[in-house]
Order: C-alpha cells, then structure tokens, then sequence
C-alpha cells in the first residue's frame, strides 16, 4: 500500500504543475501495473501524458519496486464523469441517458450540479393535423444521470 500512496503523491505533485489536467482515474493494480486516466480543460494530448508519466516514472525506482505505468487520456467515446468535463464541452452535442430516457442534445450550460441541454422536436401541433418543430430546454442533475457521451460528428 505504500508504493500507491507513494504514486498517489507523486500523480498530484505533477497535477498541482498543471492546473490545466485533472485526474478521472488512477489505480494500481496488484502486479503494481499503475493506471493513470486523465483530461484537460483544453483536451489532452500525447504531450501532457509523458509530462505526467516522467513525473511519476523518473521518481520512482525500479531496483526498490518494479511496475508499469500508464498515463492516457480518457478517449473520445469515453463517458463525461466530472463536471469538470461537462464544462469543457459546452457547445457540444451529448447523448444523456436517465433511467429508460435518452435525450441527444446541444449542452448548453454545465455548474457543479446540473447541466442544461436543448434540442429540437417534432411535436403534433397544438390545433390541427400535423406536426411542428419545438426548441426544448432541460435541466438535468448529475445525479439523475446514468451515462453521457459526446457525439462525434464526422
């Protein structure tokens, strides 16, 4: 248990460096194989990850521990688990699952509780046959949601 606390310290030293990178996971596995999943509030890239890794790696000793490390990004595909990366993809279109209801969506606002996405539908007209376009808004707690992706568009 000391060689994670040991990396855990070592992880935050290297974040404190780069207020811009935040943590989403971080585990070290039994055969001390270290997993470190991060984002940014720019995006991430190759770059960032070895900083961090050399930060990490160049501090501890393989003749005391031996381990693997492993610094990457959270993919694109991955879910949205912070609302650090909600915020980040303001402007995005997200897919949000809640319970048995799904909502494809633009964010268009993100706080520490809630996030706020609008979309349109084609609902049957008030008055008459047929259908019309309606802008929708919903505010949707972050403990209400089961997962969010971001759609890729290509």
């Amino acid at each position: 248990m000391v060689f994670k606390e040991k990396v855990a310290k070592l992880l935050n030293t290297a974040l404190e460096q780069r207020k811009d990178l935040f943590l989403i996971s971080f585990a070290v596995g039994a055969d001390n194989r270290i997993t470190v999943i991060l984002d940014g509030d720019e995006g991430i890239n190759l770059k960032d990850c070895m900083e961090v890794s050399r930060a990490i790696e160049h501090n501890l000793d393989r003749e005391e521990e031996d381990f693997a490390l492993e610094v990457t990004s959270a993919g694109a595909t991955a879910p949205l688990e912070l609302p650090r990366q909600y915020k980040k993809n303001i402007g995005r279109t997200l897919e949000v699952k809640s319970g048995e209801t799904a909502i494809k969506g633009n964010l268009t606002a993100a706080n520490e509780e809630t996030i706020t996405l609008e979309w349109k539908a084609r609902e049957p007209k008030p008055i008459g046959k047929g259908k019309h376009t309606v802008q929708k808004k919903q505010e949707i707690a972050f403990a209400e949601i089961d997962e969010a992706k971001v759609v890729l568009k290509f």
